[in-house]
């Protein structure tokens, strides 16, 4: 009689006979620009564990084949794991791109700060993309100011509004991880919960929509459970959720962000449905030619959004949102990143 060993790696069974393979999602090629950094050795591991691809390549500036190493190391036998320095022999044949290829932040800093050097990065990796890898099918940025480098990658790189996404759901988590918190409940038990506009002290959270363990939000707030005062903080101390984690940590936010956005290029593979909002490109009558997080599905046909709705007052700092970024995207005209507007669609003729 055999018996056969499992566990469970991002809810595909491994099987611990010597003999067994893998079930991977995908062969296609899967590639994590800064993956030398600790956001992006965590994506490696991360997309490994839950068995996205069997064909990863990590891509950095500075020599990631000590990550390669640890991943090889740590028993991922099935995967074929390339390391390289060389932007040509990362991109080609990619299918799938997550970039944390970015200067971090550090303590004292807003995202905002990151704005002209990031977004500089990001104008290379578009243009990358778009030479050696334009049939990639999904890209996902999510280093800062992620709305504007996920609107600049977008803009050289050719490809269609749907494929390119920013990483969003973390201000999301920490809505409802704090929510959690205070109601001493599962944080699956929070529904509906979601932040919207930019990825940044500017963002719009949402309230209304929130139940938590089958009550609405908006019965309690201004109780003596949970005064609107503290709600306000509550609101507040989200949209500074990264330079808490820095205080915190000493370092910024890298497990999460990794994570969240493997999960997200597991949804584009067409992997479990992606839970969060999403960064996406935007172009309505009221929120024009710009990235910002919306109301999303993230499948393997790309990202789809629906303007949301809430509160008079939610709108409104949706609204406040939207216009901060728009400054931030007319500064990068004004630094010669990108070109006016009207002239986006000679670069990209899907904008």
């Amino acid at each position: 009689m055999t018996i056969r060993a499992f566990r469970f790696i991002g809810g595909i069974p491994w099987s611990q006979n010597s003999k067994s393979t893998m079930a991977f999602l995908t062969n296609d090629k899967l590639v994590i620009v800064g993956a030398a950094g600790m956001i992006g050795s965590n994506m490696a591991q991360s997309a490994l564990m839950m068995g996205l691809t069997s064909n990863l390549c990590l891509y950095d500036v500075f020599s990631p084949e000590g990550v390669a190493e640890e991943m090889r190391q740590s028993g991922f036998d099935e995967a074929t794991i390339t390391a390289t320095t060389n932007a040509e022999e990362a991109f080609r044949d990619a299918k799938y791109i997550i970039s944390s290829g970015g200067a971090p932040r550090k303590e004292g800093m807003t995202r905002e700060d990151l704005l002209a050097g990031n977004c500089k990065i990001a104008e290379e990796l578009g243009q990358n993309i778009k030479k050696y890898c334009p049939d990639v099918k999904h890209v996902v940025i999510i280093f800062n100011p992620a709305d504007l480098t996920g609107l600049v990658t977008l803009l050289y790189s050719g490809l269609k509004p749907s494929q390119v996404t920013t990483l969003a759901g973390l201000d999301t988590t920490r809505l409802q991880s704090a929510l959690a918190k205070k109601f001493g409940v599962k944080q699956s038990e929070i529904k509906g919960c979601a932040t919207y506009g930019g990825h940044g002290e500017q963002m719009a959270v949402f309230g209304s929509h929130v139940e938590i363990a089958g009550r609405k939000l908006t019965d309690i707030i201004g109780t003596e459970e949970f005064p609107a005062e503290e709600w306000e903080q509550m609101k507040k101390d989200v949209t500074q959720g990264g330079a808490a984690i820095i205080k915190l940590r000493g370092r910024s936010s890298f497990q999460s962000p990794a994570y969240l956005s493997v999960e997200m290029i597991r949804a584009a593979m067409g992997g479990e449905a992606f839970r969060f909002p999403v960064g996406t490109y935007v172009k309505t009558e009221k929120y024009d030619h710009i990235m910002m997080a919306m109301k999303t599905t993230l499948d393997a046909t790309g990202a789809h959004f629906e303007v949301p709705q809430g509160l008079p007052e939610e709108n409104a700092k949706l609204d406040a949102s939207y216009e901060h970024l728009c400054k931030m995207r007319d500064e990068l005209v004004t630094l010669n990143i990108v070109p006016p507007i009207a002239e986006w669609s000679k670069i990209n003729p899907n904008l």
